[in-house]
């Protein structure tokens, strides 16, 4: 079974090209799946496995307090398994074929006002290396709605400020190209000629476009870390997370009459589902503003 599951794991990096965390979250589960599978139901072939051995697991997995976004995730993980399996001949049928994936509250996106947003990109101190940094940072996130993976990934030759774009791979290694506005490119064009040099070390021969203290690549946690504090200083008492302003960006074009499938573009979403969650965010917000101003609401 390790053996499958290792045949499985190189099928995604290889022929699906999976993001890489993507790939640790399936072989997670799915090392999870098979410790069950031959030390509860005691199996030794998947061959043997059946529907009610799966159905079992998710019973043991609901036991255990998980939510339906980890059971359907872990459904996701088992399906891709056996259908896999199954296309390699090492197994015979499919069990996973009739497993229902549990039905999930939609969690809509928290979101900033343009107010809120506006105070955010204002917080950082421009006159220091390390703020004029953290607000190029923002203006990026904010002008593309780029994922804060795909931010901490940018290079120096990600950036195309002559021609107004930025080119980034997100997940599934796809690359996709981003216009970016006005004001993100002349803070950009400011922080590599005033701020990225000085944070450069000889150290870290690297080419990321943004640097840490340490003139290294910045981490996800680093970034985190500037936005919660950036946030404080703002005084936003919203509840943010790393892709507020991923968030924000697209429910303030689609408020604008942006076309969904060029917001689905710019965030690199495979399905238009994904992407029509901002029009009910944008909804709920409309719905917000006629209750608080409207005379007879």
């Amino acid at each position: 079974m390790h053996d499958q599951l290792q045949d499985f794991s190189h099928f995604m990096i290889v022929e699906k090209g999976l993001a890489k965390n993507t790939i640790i979250s399936y072989e997670r589960d799915l090392k999870h799946y098979l410790q069950y599978i031959q030390k509860v139901e005691q199996l030794n072939s998947l061959n043997e496995v059946s529907r009610v051995h799966i159905v079992q697991f998710l019973g043991h997995l609901k036991k255990q307090g998980k939510s339906a976004k980890t059971l359907a995730r872990h459904i996701a993980s088992i399906r891709s398994f056996h259908q896999f399996l199954l296309r390699e001949k090492a197994v015979d049928q499919d069990p996973s074929v009739h497993i229902e994936t549990p039905q999930m509250e939609k969690n809509l996106p928290r979101v900033l006002s343009f107010t809120e947003v506006e105070s955010l990109l204002e917080a950082p101190n421009m006159a220091t290396s390390i703020g004029l940094r953290d607000r190029a940072m923002l203006e990026v996130l904010y002008a593309t709605g780029i994922r804060v993976s795909e931010l901490i990934n940018l290079n120096l030759d990600s950036v195309h400020l002559t021609m107004g774009f930025i080119r980034c791979v997100g997940k599934g290694n796809k690359e996709r190209i981003i216009p970016i506005g006005t004001y993100a490119t002349e803070v950009i064009e400011a922080y590599l000629e005033k701020s990225r040099p000085k944070l450069r070390s000889p150290k870290y021969k690297t080419e990321s476009l943004f640097l840490n203290h340490h003139g290294n690549r910045l981490t996800r946690q680093g970034y985190w870390k500037i936005v919660k504090k950036l946030a404080a200083e703002a005084k936003i008492e919203k509840e943010l997370t790393p892709h507020t302003l991923r968030h924000s960006f697209a429910t303030h074009l689609l408020e604008n009459g942006a076309d969904l499938r060029a917001v689905q573009e710019m965030l690199g979403h495979a399905d238009i589902s994904t992407t029509q969650i901002y029009t009910h965010v944008t909804k709920t917000r409309l719905k917000d503003v006629y209750t608080k101003y409207h005379p007879r609401a």
